[in-house]
């Protein structure tokens, strides 16, 4: 086991210096501008089809099909500064991404659908690739080219853990652009980043790129325990591409990408003293990586095409889980997370374009490796075990042996499952008709292994005057056993959509079932071993293990109609969407009965969704782009009562009620060989009412945040000064609850930083 971990430092730690060393060394000068600046989405995507042509399941034109969507191209992306997923949230309408904790939590919440644990409710697919494990979802990318958000279950083309939306991330093709690119950004609160890549087209048919990105963060948050910066963060990554075009009809892509974290974390507030406190070290690391081979053939009425990849991850999540400076636990989770999938799928029409189909067969394996122990210190000790014991036998007190003391839980979690599914179009006149299935199985089981090593001693307090010890009693918990689980599942959809007269677009009505799979509470092991510690003294209960561990999937149907809307031209298209979702076996975070501190996933209760969103872009004139959204969500319990209380019709916890977002881009082109343009964006986010907990006692009411930009083109040198919350304004983007005590992480306060880009195109 040494020698392994010792491997896997080796590797993190290179990849680390590697990154570095590139962005150092690579001799990249640079950059002419975005390759789209004001465009709307039909031009943006018109240019991204010409060479992704692997593994799009979807049409090449988004607004010809019958889904909310949103894309944002790169010129997008680099004026809100986003280098990953989280800087978009809000953008996009109802796509709220809190920023809390640490990068392990990588909560998303699309139209009231969402998910604090386990499994993810909205998929990711980087370059065709799809990420199985939630944990790897907040990462920074090099050279993003554009990120398309589906909203609305995608699980008939992309099965599970898509009932909220998709989001498609993609980095730039060496086939499209070849050249040296190199970022440089600086901003207060020692926030550094850099990137570089390079883009060469060895034949007319091959071509490869190298990029490799570095960011360093001081940290926003301060510990008073000890005066340091607790969310200090450093990453590093490196992607490599390749794309060859074989023959006219065979393509092939392959992309390598690794990336190193090391930060710290969790700047959890106290309710109770308005401080961030505590005593024990908190702190994640992750090293990802990643490789996606893709395969695309085209005949002469059918495409064939094959998407593999390989995805490991092995991270480390450490915390001080009361978040005081008193000693009670601390927490451990380490994973070591194995996959593989292949996604074999064909499309084909027939000869006159009225009808296509796609059809496809999916299989994964994962096999998830997970320790997670839970230290016991002094205090808990003393008020979590013995002073429950002693209250309830004052005569006869115990006094643990130690101060210290594990709960010793480690799993393997094998993970597989396997799907046909089927989409057709055909097209009459204006309107197309889609209808489409997924048939899908998948087994999951949990092998458990927990022990816990300690021991006690018994007082005889029966007489005062005469304290003298009674007995010793050693603990010597060591439990195994395993637990599996398997689901059949079939997720349809049926879609119209009506082609307007003269090219104003379209409308469309859709009905999509979604669905999440279930999984096993691993986090509930240390409180079990807790209640089986304390039964074998008289007093908890003792968990069932079957029932607690294990939690069903969930389901939902989503009903919707929308429309894709063009006028004057192309200068004004907007997006419009209406939307009812009808959730089912509901996952829900609760607490468990018994004196634990633990919480576990159930499937508790029933939930409905209903909103609408707009979006808008509006291009007056050469000098000037207005960009709008606005997504509105009521997300309410049909039917939850924990036993104590019954929540029906209260809001849903952590969704937000409102996004919007506004912008303005003032652009100023000169005929200037050194000065080519000079633009400023103005963007203003509001993000609505959120409800805390089941009983819509806390809230965090909407807040707003103002942001701009002012960018110059001078020569191969884009020159940007940005700024984010500009406003200083305060809001919360958690709360939670543990042992009774009330936490709350503050959202990030003003920022301003500069960021330098060159593009040498060859």
């Amino acid at each position: 086991m040494y020698g392994y971990h010792s491997i896997v430092n080796f590797a993190e730690n290179s990849l680390l210096m590697i990154s570095t060393a590139l962005i150092i060394l690579l001799p990249g000068l640079s950059s002419i501008a975005s390759q789209v600046d004001i465009v709307g989405n039909d031009t943006v995507v018109s240019q991204l089809s010409d060479l992704n042509v692997i593994a799009l399941k979807q049409e090449s034109q988004l607004k010809n099909e019958a889904v909310s969507a949103t894309l944002l191209d790169s010129s997008a992306i680099e004026r809100l500064n986003a280098v990953s997923l989280k800087g978009v949230s809000d953008a996009v309408p109802n796509f709220y991404m809190p920023d809390y904790g640490s990068r392990v939590t990588s909560s998303i919440y699309v139209r009231g659908i969402g998910a604090r644990m386990d499994q993810p409710a909205v998929g990711l697919n980087v370059d065709n690739v799809s990420l199985l494990n939630k944990n790897a979802f907040d990462f920074d990318v090099a050279d993003i080219e554009s990120v398309e958000m589906l909203r609305g279950p995608q699980s008939t083309l992309y099965g599970r853990n898509t009932m909220g939306g998709l989001i498609s991330i993609r980095t730039l093709s060496p086939m499209r652009w070849q050249g040296w690119r190199l970022m440089v950004s600086a901003a207060n609160h020692n926030d550094y980043r850099t990137s570089v890549g390079w883009y060469h087209k060895f034949k007319e048919n091959f071509a490869t790129s190298v990029s490799a990105n570095f960011s360093y963060s001081g940290g926003f948050y301060k510990n008073l325990y000890n005066g340091a910066k607790l969310d200090k963060e450093k990453s590093g990554g490196v992607r490599i591409r390749s794309n060859w075009r074989v023959s006219d009809r065979l393509y092939f892509q392959n992309v390598l990408a690794s990336s190193v974290l090391r930060q710290g974390g969790y700047p959890y507030e106290y309710i109770g003293t308005g401080e961030i406190n505590y005593n024990d070290t908190c702190f994640y690391k992750r090293f990802l990586l990643n490789d996606g081979i893709s395969l695309n053939y085209r005949g002469e009425e059918l495409n064939l095409t094959s998407v593999t990849s390989v995805q490991y991850l092995d991270d480390n999540l450490t915390l001080d889980q009361d978040f005081r400076p008193l000693p009670y636990f601390t927490l451990t989770q380490k994973q070591q997370d194995v996959a593989v999938t292949e996604d074999l799928f064909s499309k084909g029409e027939k000869a006159d374009g009225r009808y296509h189909w796609i059809a496809g067969l999916f299989g994964f394996y994962k096999h998830l490796n997970m320790q997670a122990p839970v230290l016991f210190k002094d205090e808990g000790i003393r008020s979590l075990i013995e002073s429950h014991r002693n209250e309830s036998n004052p005569s006869y007190p115990i006094f643990w042996e130690s101060r210290e003391f594990p709960l010793n839980s480690d799993f393997t979690m094998p993970v597989w499952g396997i799907s046909l599914y089927h989409e057709s179009k055909l097209s009459l006149g204006r309107f197309d008709f889609t209808a489409g299935i997924r048939l899908e199985y998948e087994e999951s089981g949990l092998n458990y292994h927990s022990k816990c090593l300690t021991g006690y001693d018994i007082w005889d307090h029966s007489d005062p005057e005469d304290i003298k010890p009674f007995r010793k009693v050693k603990i010597d918990i060591d439990e195994s056993g395993n637990i599996s689980r398997r689901y059949f599942n079939w997720m349809p959809k049926i879609n119209v959509l009506w082609h307007l007269p003269s090219n104003f677009g379209n409308v469309y009505v859709s009905v999509t079932k979604g669905y999440k799979s279930g999984g096993f509470n691993t986090q509930m092991f240390s409180d079990v071993l807790q209640q089986r510690l304390m039964y074998i003294m008289g007093i908890g209960a003792k968990y069932d293990v079957d029932k607690i561990v294990g939690y069903r999937p969930e389901y939902s149907w989503n009903y919707e109609i929308g429309s894709h809307l063009s006028f004057l031209e192309g200068k004004l298209w907007g997006d419009l969407a209406l939307f009812y979702i009808d959730c089912r076996d509901q996952q829900l975070t609760v607490f468990p009965s018994g004196n634990t501190t633990g919480r576990m996933m159930t499937n508790a209760g029933k939930t409905r969704s209903l909103g609408g969103e707009i979006s808008l872009s509006c291009v007056p004139t050469s000098w000037l782009q207005v960009n709008g959204s606005l997504g509105y969500t009521d997300a309410r319990f049909v039917k939850y009562n924990n036993g104590i209380e019954d929540f029906k019709n209260k809001k849903l916890p952590y969704v937000p009620n409102t996004t919007l977002f506004l912008q303005a881009l003032f652009i100023k082109q000169f005929n200037n060989k050194r000065i080519k343009r000079i633009s400023l964006d103005i963007n203003y986010r509001n993000t609505g009412r959120i409800y805390w907990n089941e009983t819509n006692s806390r809230k965090q009411n909407s807040y707003s945040l103002l942001g701009a930009g002012i960018t110059a083109d001078i020569s191969d040198l884009e020159i940007s000064i940005w700024g984010r919350n500009l406003t200083n304004s305060k809001f919360d983007t958690f709360y939670f609850m543990s042992m009774g005590n009330e936490f709350v992480q503050r959202g990030r306060p003003w920022q301003i930083g500069a960021t330098l880009r060159f593009a040498i195109a060859r």
